[in-house]
């Protein structure tokens, strides 16, 4: 399922991440990789705010829906 369906306060993990290659890349590079783990910080308008390698990101809904848990 996409990562804009997890809840608040939710860890998973990572099973993979989609998109163009310049969206992986991006997405890689902030942390987001198979294997790893995410956590659901907050959600605001569909915006989030998550844990992903010991540091705080804000990422779209739209690059969320990328990441698969």
């Amino acid at each position: 399922m996409p990562l804009t369906m997890v809840k608040e306060g939710e860890s998973n993990i990572i099973k993979c991440v989609g998109g163009k290659d310049e969206t992986r890349k991006f997405l890689e590079n902030l942390g987001f990789v198979s294997g790893g783990t995410v956590t659901v910080v907050s959600m605001i308008n569909g915006n989030m705010i998550v844990n992903v390698k010991d540091s705080r990101v804000a990422i779209s809904k739209n690059m969320a829906c990328h990441i698969m848990v």
